[in-house]
């Protein structure tokens, strides 16, 4: 039984919703709420800017998920974009921007998946798939924050803590989460194969 394809049937399309769903939800009481407590405690310092880019890679974790399921194009836009409707809907603070970033992210992400035909969930592809989430991700945010008041070094800065938190969250973690599925599945054939010849 293999759980990953690449056409979009029945089992698929609930998997990537549920996925959408989940994600979503995490979005809203987890990460925003982390970021909008984290935000408050750091406005006084004025390092409240570095939230952004600090919880960034959370947000981006639908769309390769997705991906792992549903091998194909457009299965992590449309993962990432349903996860950010889903946030909204909860009552994520920015509204229809949500969703506008979360498809932004979801194309993203389908850079690193892109190269080897979808086929391949590798280390390299999570990573890529990261680093365009966030490039996307922070090009929007540099627009929609104003960014370009600040200094070329703040910028780096920001940048650079965005690039981190994508590549750990949205990489790293992801490709050890599936990994795990990975494991959990060959057990399932395992078993379900001594089972059909006994």
């Amino acid at each position: 039984m293999d759980i990953r394809s690449p056409h979009w049937d029945v089992r698929q399309i609930i998997t990537v919703t549920l996925i959408g769903i989940v994600c979503g939800a995490i979005y809203f009481y987890g990460v925003d709420t982390l970021y909008n407590v984290t935000k408050i405690a750091l406005t006084p310092t004025g390092l409240s800017p570095f939230v952004d880019g600090l919880y960034s890679g959370l947000w981006y974790i639908s769309a390769p998920l997705c991906l792992y399921f549903v091998p194909t194009v457009g299965a992590g836009i449309i993962g990432e974009t349903l996860a950010a409707i889903v946030e909204m809907f909860f009552g994520a603070q920015w509204g229809i921007m949500t969703v506008i970033v979360g498809f932004l992210q979801g194309v993203g992400n389908e850079f690193g998946f892109f190269p080897h035909g979808y086929q391949k969930f590798s280390w390299t592809s999570c990573l890529l798939g990261a680093f365009g989430a966030n490039l996307l991700g922070f090009g929007y945010t540099f627009i929609t924050s104003g960014y370009s008041h600040y200094g070329v070094g703040m910028i780096i800065a920001l940048f650079a803590i965005s690039t981190i938190s994508s590549l750990v969250f949205d990489g790293v973690l992801v490709k050890l989460i599936t990994l795990n599925f990975d494991r959990a599945f060959a057990k399932l054939q395992v078993n379900h194969v001594s089972k059909s010849s006994k």
